[in-house]
């Protein structure tokens, strides 16, 4: 798992984004789609319009992370698209990524 576990931070972004935008993209939709300091050391992660991919970005003390997955088959499980943002455990997290619907 990435970064430190127990009390992590994540907050997912329900509404989809441009999945061309890399690291730097995304810690600016942080903070003005989000209004969150991508440096907080939180995990904030983003999903594409097809729910196959997903993107991670947070900060590991030295730098800014990005964590791509597309899956093969099936879609990740995200909650209902609205704007907004969602927060989850580590354990959430680690479900998400690892589980397909």
């Amino acid at each position: 798992m990435i970064g430190p576990t127990g009390a992590m931070r994540v907050m997912v972004a329900t509404k989809p984004v441009d999945f061309r935008k890399g690291a730097e993209g995304l810690a600016a939709l942080v903070r003005e789609s989000l209004g969150a300091d991508p440096f907080s050391g939180a995990v904030y992660v983003f999903r594409a319009r097809r729910a196959d991919r997903i993107k991670l970005v947070y900060f590991d003390g030295t730098g800014v992370c990005l964590l791509s997955k597309r899956l093969e088959d099936g879609t990740f499980c995200w909650p209902a698209v609205t704007d907004g943002v969602v927060r989850l455990t580590a354990a959430q997290l680690a479900a998400l990524l690892d589980h397909a619907c």
